[in-house]
């Protein structure tokens, strides 16, 4: 996609998080807009997809897919918006609370071009490979992946989940018109370090590969980023996801639901994002996870944050 116009689709959900505050996320970056004096939700128009927070507020009765009755419905509406404004010609920068919204963006891109290869670039501290039966906390947030790739790993199951839950499961699975939306094969890992076992056999069972944050910081942004897009070669278009917990907490700041220390610098996801993002076959870049409840350093991520974004989004569209 040249000459791309964006238009930022908003997303406050986060009942797919264990913890709580990461709903205003978009809220603080806009926030870190006005302090920092960065007209970045001024220049792009916006859609919000709209939230089933209230679900919270009542008994949630899925221990192994918590609140995904409610999610389903959030993924529909979420797929709708991105489908929406990738057939429209415009080009996605998602804006997300937990990163649970990442399978129904993927969805929303395969639903728009369902005869495209997408390749998938998961900037993350964390795998997000687990499925209603591995899963050892039940967020949805921890399982975006596995939903997107159609793939449970019943190698290593551990739960029994209720069959209501894995009926929204089989179909936030197929959301996007078909499952799997894209292969194992076409999926790239920068910067995770923090995963479980039935997580890391589905990484070495389907050979996913991992650019450690030692392997960018000794081979460099440039260089990583151009491996990694030639390596997704085969594929027609390309997604990319950028959790903020793929940086160091203790850098930046704690204001993010699950912080892993060693995590890359802020300037190194900078470039690495504005090598990648240049590539020709971009339709979709998503930003998850900022939470300023517990930011220990007075909204700090989504400052940092906010800084990525807008200097991607220049790049994006020129």
């Amino acid at each position: 996609m040249k000459n791309k116009a964006i238009e930022l689709v908003i997303q406050e959900s986060e009942i797919g998080a264990g913890t709580r505050g990461s709903s205003l996320g978009p809220s603080a970056l806009k926030l870190a807009s006005l302090n920092l004096e960065i007209d970045f939700f001024k220049q792009y128009p916006s859609r919000i997809v709209r939230n089933q927070n209230d679900a919270l507020f009542a008994e949630d009765t899925f221990p192994y897919t918590k609140y995904i009755d409610s999610i389903s419905v959030v993924y529909s509406a979420h797929c709708k918006e991105v489908s929406s404004v990738l057939l429209n010609q415009r080009f996605p920068l998602v804006v997300s609370a937990d990163h649970a919204s990442a399978a129904a963006t993927i969805a929303g891109i395969v639903k728009a071009f369902p005869d495209k290869r997408l390749g998938v670039v998961w900037i993350d501290a964390h795998a997000d490979l687990h499925s209603p039966y591995t899963t050892p906390s039940g967020n949805v947030h921890g399982m975006p992946l596995a939903c997107a790739l159609g793939l449970d790993n019943l190698d290593r199951q551990i739960n029994e989940p209720d069959p209501r839950g894995v009926e929204h499961w089989e179909a936030m699975k197929a959301l996007g018109g078909k499952s799997p939306s894209f292969k194992t094969t076409d999926l790239r890992f920068v910067g995770v370090r923090d995963t479980e076992e039935p997580e890391n056999h589905f990484m070495s069972k389907y050979e996913i590969p991992n650019y450690t944050v030692d392997q960018l910081r000794n081979a460099g942004p440039k260089k990583i980023a151009g491996e990694l897009l030639d390596s997704l070669g085969d594929c027609d278009i390309l997604y990319i996801s950028f959790d903020v917990d793929s940086m160091d907490p203790d850098v930046v700041s704690y204001g993010t639901g699950t912080p892993v220390k060693n995590g890359l610098l802020p300037d190194e996801a900078r470039d690495l994002i504005h090598e990648l993002v240049k590539d020709s076959r971009l339709v979709c870049f998503e930003v998850v996870e900022v939470n300023p409840l517990l930011d220990n350093k007075c909204n700090k991520m989504a400052e940092e944050t906010l800084k990525i974004l807008d200097s991607t989004a220049k790049i994006i569209t020129s």
